[in-house]
């Protein structure tokens, strides 16, 4: 007899960590044009915490309509185990990884703290060769954000944050700071940038200054000991993966004609000063992109780039894994096991 119930981690009212519930829950069905993955880790973004905390710091009027329950997470590795009618791109069997769904469910939840997930077939990638499941859950997101970025932006949809296309910029030859470089897009984007011949500057606490530098970064200021605006000079770019108060302060240290690359926009108020610098300020929004995923995968298959992981948990300890977010100072990514 088939069985159609899986376990998941849920959500059946927003709040903090104790709220996800580990349960069982049925088992979705390829529809046409997707795959179904069995899926074998999922990590943890910032959004799956603002949607739990049903986006609080958000406007009453932005925040989500929820339909509990619902299921987080939109990074995922495992293997397809069925098609939908008039899926073609992958075989059963296949090991794959994606973002899913993204920003489409961004105030839904995609599903993917689960053990099995149906995903489009335009959004999947074969898992690259040489890393685990593990490593291969912990980039989608972080590295489509880093490559829509820096790389190519890959889409013409409208953008949420500006009324201009994004653009990223050359970096071979240039100088690049990274805020936040110790995090799950930050020590991407250091990467990212050095193989792309960019001099590197990376911003962070202490504690990732070892991994930074092993990871190819040609400077590391200690945010915690000295601010990065007092001791960084002649910027090409500044790619901030931090966000909140006072964002505006990295101006001071880029060249005119230079960028700020913001990837959370929302507390930036320095555009007039920008303009008058002659410096761009620009930001867009990640979204799912297969042909993008299995492109920058090469990086992680030949060992240009890698993923860092600060801590694995089982699905079970769904909760546990968030209040590990919660701390703060993650080196890398956090990855549920299925």
């Amino acid at each position: 007899m088939m069985n159609h119930m899986m376990k998941a981690v849920r959500l059946h009212a927003f709040g903090g960590p104790d709220v996800l519930r580990y349960e069982d829950a049925p088992k979705p069905v390829a529809q046409p044009g997707e795959v179904l993955v069995r899926v074998h880790a999922a990590s943890l973004n910032p959004p799956d915490l603002f949607l739990r905390d049903g986006y609080r710091a958000l406007p009453p009027e932005w925040r989500p309509d929820a339909r509990f329950p619902l299921t987080l997470g939109t990074d995922v590795s495992g293997e397809v185990v069925a098609l939908g009618d008039g899926a073609s791109r992958f075989s059963v069997g296949d090991d794959v990884y994606a973002m899913v769904r993204f920003p489409k469910d961004l105030m839904t939840g995609s599903g993917a703290y689960a053990e099995y997930i149906s995903i489009d077939e335009t959004e999947l990638a074969l898992k690259p060769e040489g890393i685990d499941h593990v490593q291969a859950a912990g980039a989608p997101m972080s590295l489509l954000t880093v490559w829509q970025f820096l790389i190519d932006l890959g889409h013409e949809e409208p953008n949420p944050f500006q009324s201009f296309r994004h653009q990223p910029v050359p970096l071979r030859g240039k100088t690049v700071l990274v805020n936040g470089a110790g995090g799950g897009v930050g020590h991407l984007a250091v990467q990212v940038a050095k193989w792309k011949g960019a001099r590197v500057i990376a911003v962070a606490s202490g504690k990732h200054e070892g991994m930074l530098r092993e990871l190819g970064a040609d400077q590391f200021i200690d945010h915690t000991l000295t601010a990065a605006e007092d001791v960084a000079k002649h910027v090409d770019l500044v790619i901030d993966a931090v966000g909140g108060a006072n964002m505006e302060r990295f101006l001071s240290v880029i060249t005119r004609g230079g960028a700020l690359f913001l990837v959370n926009p929302m507390s930036f108020s320095g555009h007039k000063e920008a303009a008058d610098l002659g410096i761009i300020v620009s930001s867009t929004q990640v979204r799912s992109n297969g042909t993008q995923l299995a492109e920058a995968g090469r990086l992680l298959e030949d060992g240009t780039v890698r993923v860092v992981i600060d801590s694995t948990f089982t699905l079970a300890q769904a909760s546990e894994a968030h209040q590990r977010a919660s701390r703060g100072s993650i080196q890398g990514k956090i990855v549920l096991i299925a």
